[in-house]
């Protein structure tokens, strides 16, 4: 009774690159260190689309009505 070793390397995808990341993300993460605070800049591209979208709530003019 022989026993098999089965290794799953990654998830089976029938679309080919339709589900594929735009990046490699199986590298390690890069990092930005100030001091103590280290973000990655994954996370660091986020903080500043969503600085960049608050602004422009504020900035924006809200659509009037008509009256």
């Amino acid at each position: 009774m022989g026993e098999q070793i089965v290794r799953i390397t990654g998830i089976p995808m029938s679309g080919g690159s339709a589900l594929a990341a735009p990046i490699d993300l199986n590298g390690t993460g890069r990092y930005v260190h100030w001091g103590v605070i280290q973000l990655s800049v994954a996370n660091l591209v986020v903080i500043g689309l969503m600085v960049v979208v608050f602004v422009a709530a504020l900035l924006l003019p809200f659509p009037r009505g008509r009256r």
